[in-house]
């Protein structure tokens, strides 16, 4: 409960504080992209249920000859790459942990479709809340293999504590300024989890 509490005034607090950056991110995003500022998506919660993630949409909807989408780094767009490098498109979330869908610190919100992919093990993450920011994501983010992040994501599950959470915290202030372990080596997005054998 204290938890809860403490994510609740954070961030209602923060959202507040973040009101002009997030103003001005929508109003650039909503030219970049075509009047889409947003990104939503279904992502599995706490014991695996579904709720509806939103980001700030960093990149936008052109395909090839084809009707493919283009590659991520292609897509990325200029104000969406400041604004994933700064870690702005995060401060949409802040209305998912209001809402309860998330924590201001827990296990990141990963894509459905990994569910069926997830050991026994692996699936432990979702025994709480997912976060904005997690162990994993001030100890690499996405420049650590996806074996070594669902390690770091049960951990924290086995060793939550609002002394650790403050920890994170601190560490992920730290992680922004600095702008580390945003991307993966030579990518602007990590790869896909293909099964519990990576």
């Amino acid at each position: 409960m204290g938890k809860r509490v403490i994510d609740l005034t954070v961030a209602l607090f923060g959202f507040v504080l973040l009101s002009p950056v997030f103003v001005l991110a929508t109003i650039l995003l909503f030219f970049a992209n075509q009047g889409k500022p947003f990104f939503f998506q279904k992502r599995p919660g706490k014991k695996g249920e579904i709720f509806s993630i939103i980001k700030f949409k960093t990149m936008n909807d052109k395909k090839d000859a084809q009707g493919n989408l283009l590659s991520d780094a292609e897509r990325m767009t200029a104000v969406g790459s400041f604004v994933r490098k700064t870690s702005i498109d995060e401060i949409p979330q802040l209305l998912n942990v209001i809402k309860g869908d998330m924590s201001l610190i827990g296990p990141r919100p990963l894509l459905v479709e990994y569910l069926p992919l997830y050991s026994k093990e692996q699936a432990r993450r979702h025994n709480v809340r997912p976060g904005i920011t997690g162990w994993a994501q001030v100890n690499g983010r996405n420049a650590i293999s996806w074996s070594q992040k669902f390690a770091y994501d049960v951990w924290y599950v086995d060793h939550v504590s609002l002394g650790l959470d403050l920890k994170i915290a601190l560490k992920t202030i730290q992680k922004v300024f600095k702008s580390e372990g945003i991307s993966a080596t030579g990518s602007v997005t990590i790869e896909k989890f293909k099964g519990e054998t990576e």
